[in-house]
Parts: C-alpha cells; sequence; structure tokens
C-alpha cells in the first residue's frame, strides 16, 4: 500500500511520501465521538495510516447490498462520523468502545454487518457522501468493547437524518459512477495514473535516505479502472478533504484525471527536494 501526503490546487501544504512495508506497531488514536482508530506504521516499499488490503480481484468493489438495495422503500444505514474517508475496496480497523457506538455494533451483528462510515471534521461537519463499512471480522472483549476489521463497499449519499439516538440512522441512496463524458480513454488514464505512482514511490525513496527497491510492474494488481480510482485516492493520506472530494466523484475518467493532476503536482514538489538534497548534501 502508497501512502503520502499530496500536492493538489486545494492543498498547498507540500508532500512527504513515506513509503513503507513491514509492520512496526499499532497505535490507537482516540477521538471525540468514544471511538479508536487502529493505525499500523510500516516500513519498506508500501504504507498506510490506515491498514488497505486489495487483493487482485475485481470483488472487493463488487456492491453487497441486500434485498433492500434494491426495493422501492427508502434505504435506512446507520451511520458512523469518522475523521477519515473511507473507499470501496478499503480495510478498516476499528475499537469501538463508547456505549452508544457498542449497541450499534450488538445490533449490526444481528442483522447484515453493515454501517455507513462519513467523514466528518469540525469545520465542514459530516459529509453527504460515504462508503458502506462491512464487518469481515470482529472480536467481542469481555469489557464490551470490540475490535473488529470492516471493508469498503458501496458508496452512498445521505438524504436525511431518521434519528440521532442512541446512534445517528440515515435514509440514504446509492451512488454509482455514471458513464463517463471525457474525451480521454479511462484504461488510458488509468496507465499515466499508475506510471505517476511509480515514479512518485522511487523519488520519494530517494528524498527520504530509503534503500532503492523495485517497484512492482504491476501496480494496479489487475484492477480495473474504477476500483483502480478508489485505490489511488486511499493512498491520498493526510488531505482527507480531497480524498473526499474523489469519493464524491460519479465520473471514473473525472477522478483519474484529478489523481494524475495531483500525482504530477506531488512528483515536481519531489523532483525539486530531490534536487535540492543533492546540491546541498550537508543539509541532511
Amino acid at each position: 500500500m502508497i501512502t503520502f501526503p499530496v500536492v493538489h490546487s486545494q492543498c498547498a501544504y507540500p508532500p512527504v511520501a513515506n513509503i513503507q512495508t513491514k509492520i512496526l506497531n499499532s497505535n490507537v488514536h482516540l477521538t471525540q465521538d468514544g471511538f479508536a482508530l487502529l493505525s499500523p506504521v510500516f516500513e519498506g516499499q508500501l504504507s498506510s495510516v490506515h491498514m488497505f488490503l486489495f487483493p487482485q480481484c475485481l470483488d472487493l468493489i463488487k456492491c453487497t447490498a441486500s434485498e433492500e438495495a434494491h426495493a422501492d422503500r427508502p434505504i435506512e444505514l446507520p451511520i458512523f462520523p469518522l475523521p477519515l474517508v473511507l473507499f470501496p475496496g478499503a480495510i478498516l480497523p476499528l475499537q469501538i468502545f463508547e456505549f452508544r457506538y457498542r449497541i450499534m455494533m450488538h445490533t449490526l451483528l444481528q442483522t447484515d454487518l453493515r454501517f455507513g462510515v462519513v467523514y466528518t471534521d469540525k469545520g465542514t461537519g459530516i459529509a453527504v457522501v460515504g462508503c458502506v463499512g462491512e464487518v469481515i471480522k470482529h472480536e467481542r472483549l469481555v469489557d464490551d468493547r470490540f475490535f473488529m476489521i470492516c471493508k469498503g463497499q458501496e458508496r452512498f449519499r445521505v438524504l436525511s437524518m431518521v434519528r440521532t439516538k442512541p446512534y445517528l440512522v440515515a435514509q440514504v441512496e446509492w451512488l454509482e459512477d455514471k458513464p463517463s463524458q471525457e474525451a480521454e480513454d479511462v484504461e488510458t488514464l488509468a496507465t499515466e495514473v499508475e506510471t505517476y505512482m511509480k515514479d512518485v514511490i522511487r523519488i520519494s525513496n530517494r528524498v527520504n535516505g530509503k534503500p532503492d527497491k523495485d517497484v512492482p510492474d504491476d501496480l494496479r494488481k489487475k484492477l480495473f479502472p474504477t476500483p483502480f480510482s478508489f485505490w489511488v485516492g486511499s493512498t491520498f493520506e493526510g488531505a482527507p478533504v480531497e480524498q473526499q472530494a474523489l469519493l464524491e466523484l460519479e465520473d471514473t475518467a473525472v477522478r483519474l484525471k484529478r489523481e494524475k493532476e495531483t500525482l504530477r503536482n506531488t512528483l515536481n514538489y519531489l523532483t525539486a527536494a530531490s534536487a535540492v538534497k543533492d546540491a546541498f548534501p550537508s543539509m541532511e
């Protein structure tokens, strides 16, 4: 997994790529909403602040909606606001300990194991577009806390809040990419994005003084353009506002073009940083 802060038109801070693979430790970050986010720290070629796993199969982003999703009646979904953006296909480890979310987990474990993850922050509040998280593994502790692993499924748009206690429940509609109106071919765009990512990995290793390592030829892992665009978006760690914008887009080509521009800006920054490092080695 590749995770690095990024440079884009809405984000002016400089990127520092952190390309890693070996899990060194796992920190627990508490939030005001009363849950803990397990954040593995990696070292090596690939990295993730949140642990993402992408097997070589398209069914990671396959819709797992129940029959309710295809019915005419409104869809109600428990909502879990988090200070992060979950993408389809991403793996999210969580620890649940606040009472209201423990109630939610007890309910989920007796139903379809799915809830809505929605990005939230103090400035903008709760976003209207989120991603379904499906519980794929869980452990209930003696004090009624839960450790769980969730996988991102389909996206949704919040239409209205049905209730707020003991936890949020929203009426939602499913969100899917529409046929692209862009002139550029999505396969071509995906290939270009993959090339930029490989270049960013190589030069970030150099800037950060890490040993050169071979970059996999098939960084996409045979993913089709749409799931690949979600995977790329999940790597833009440190820029949740940009990630949320990518999640909300309903056009794969537009998403890939935006990611290509972000990666190009990041590569330009890293190239300049590498040149300064080579010119002034004493500054290391």
